[in-house]
């Protein structure tokens, strides 16, 4: 399970939403599950069917949550034109298979937000919490 403070969750949807029709990226640093910030990073790629986030700006972001004390509980990115599930590519380039992938489609009006682990080629969907103050449970 992966919980996401409702601003933070609400950041990312717009970041898919500004970057389309190209796929998004970005790195969620947070402890135990618990996401406590959202590092936006540049689709190296450029493309509206996939992503490759920058080992420049990754290594920004690795070294910001060391500081802070935080560990990556969370990578996300866009489908611009699927459903929030991962695609082949998504499988074969999950290079981390301890933390939650979560894919927002905007292939509806409303975007779909859906969380998964991929861990040995293997998919296996996640539960995804929307919380406010961090804590307190809003929805799912």
């Amino acid at each position: 399970m992966i919980k996401i403070p409702r601003p933070i969750y609400q950041a990312m949807i717009e970041h898919a939403q500004r970057e389309a029709p190209l796929e998004c990226c970005g790195i969620l640093a947070g402890k135990d599950g618990m996401v406590h910030k959202a590092f936006e990073l540049r689709n190296e790629e450029q493309s509206t069917v996939r992503y490759s986030m920058s080992p420049k700006e990754q290594l920004k972001v690795f070294e910001e949550m060391e500081k802070e004390s935080q560990e990556m509980v969370g990578v996300y990115h866009s489908h611009t034109h699927t459903d929030p599930y991962p695609s082949e590519t998504d499988v074969r380039l999950a290079f981390y298979p301890e933390v939650i992938s979560i894919i927002i489609s905007l292939k509806e009006e409303v975007p779909v937000v859906r969380a998964f682990k991929i861990k040995e080629k293997k998919i296996f969907p996640e539960e995804l919490e929307i919380v406010s103050n961090g804590y307190s449970k809003e929805e799912k």
